[in-house]
């Protein structure tokens, strides 16, 4: 008799193995690939695309996008969704020039200049504490993600109007008199011939890498997001880890919105609108699943700069910004779309055939293989 339970998993080993699947890499590398493509087409449309002086110029501006995405990857592994990272860069951004501006304590008669490192802590403090309203909020109230967010969305851009009355705040460079200087050196300055920006970007990245793939907390983020129940009954704090990472999140985005100020050097009430889609799309288009449980920082990073050299490419050769938001939604639909294909597949390359028969063996399995259930005293339940 032929032994079929194991000739048929060899079979699909040996075409796995030794055949060379190129749709399952192009599918898997498609954000690597995407990357590339895009430098090789722009660089041909325009002779100024392909220079290093241009790619740390729109490695900068990756920097928002990928510092957003980053914290936005954290809380999509574990099945939620942040709209509310737009408009906490926003609200960022204003607090830190509000605090730049001189804050006055009028009962006193004086005005306060912090210096620049304290602009830095309370503002990150700031991101954390929205972050922190929305992971009580979706943990512990049961409020969903998307309803949760997206109020903190409209929440977080009032209060950044209201504080600014609809107005910018300008010239946040400081003055040496009142020692609060250095904030443009976020946004302006180089370190090793790379924008601070980037390498901001870099730590924030590193971080998350090994926080997600060296620490328990990593292994919570991915269980919580492949089935939270579960996850909860074997023990993993799973409301703890929803409000970690929608503070991570928050923080992410204040870090954004300090980088973004400092590089225009004013903070504008309406900073960052949209930036959620951006990005979300990032975190898309490096292979994350929606449903949680399945992504990683580096295909994140991949992400953002596809999004931010595809814009900062049509920018150069003079497409219109109509047409980038066509584009952009364009890449969303496609990566979403390759996403569904690609673990669609997964599964259906897991889960075994439904024609498959159950072997005699298992059959005759006796009863008193069933491992004992433990009651809630902890002492074992009766068995049938």
């Amino acid at each position: 008799m032929t032994d079929t339970s194991q000739a048929h998993p060899g079979s699909r080993a040996g075409s796995s193995d030794n055949g060379f699947d190129l749709g399952r890499l192009l599918l898997e590398g498609r954000a690597f690939f995407a990357l590339i493509a895009i430098i090789l087409i722009f660089s041909i449309l325009s002779p100024v695309y392909f220079s290093a002086n241009n790619f740390l110029t729109m490695s900068s501006h990756v920097a928002i996008f990928g510092l957003l995405s980053i914290g936005m990857l954290l809380v999509i592994l574990t099945g939620g969704i942040d709209l509310s990272v737009g408009s906490t860069l926003g609200l960022a951004g204003v607090f830190a020039g509000f605090l730049m501006q001189g804050v006055s304590f009028e009962l006193f008669g004086v005005v306060v200049y912090p210096p620049v490192w304290a602009v830095v802590v309370l503002t990150c403090a700031l991101g954390a504490l929205v972050g922190a309203i929305n992971g009580v909020l979706i943990a512990f109230f049961k409020v969903p993600a998307f309803v949760a967010t997206l109020g903190m969305l409209y929440v977080a851009r009032g209060v950044a109007l209201l504080m600014t009355d609809g107005l910018t705040f300008n010239n946040l460079g400081g003055s040496p008199e009142l020692g609060n200087t250095g904030f443009d050196w976020l946004g302006f300055n180089r370190l090793f011939g790379v924008p601070v920006g980037v390498l901001i970007l870099a730590a924030v990245a590193i971080a998350a890498m090994l926080a997600l793939s060296r620490t328990p907390f990593g292994r919570w983020v991915y269980s919580t997001g492949g089935n939270a129940r579960a996850a909860e009954l074997s023990g993993v704090p799973v409301k703890r880890v929803q409000v970690s990472v929608y503070v991570l999140s928050g923080v992410c985005a204040a870090i954004a919105g300090l980088v973004l100020s400092s590089q225009l050097t004013s903070a504008g009430p309406t900073a960052g609108t949209t930036y959620e889609l951006t990005a979300i799309a990032g975190v898309v288009i490096g292979g994350a699943a929606l449903t949680g449980g399945r992504g990683n920082v580096r295909g994140t990073l991949l992400g953002a700069f596809v999004i931010g050299f595809l814009s900062d490419g049509l920018v150069i050769i003079g497409v219109s910004s109509y047409w980038q938001t066509v584009f952009t939604g364009a890449v969303i639909v496609l990566a979403v779309l390759l996403n569904s294909i690609q673990y669609r597949g997964r599964k259906k390359r897991v889960e075994p055939s439904g024609d498959t028969a159950p072997s005699p063996q298992r059959a005759s399995r006796p009863a008193a293989a069933v491992p004992v259930v433990e009651s809630s005293a902890g002492k074992p339940a009766s068995q049938s």
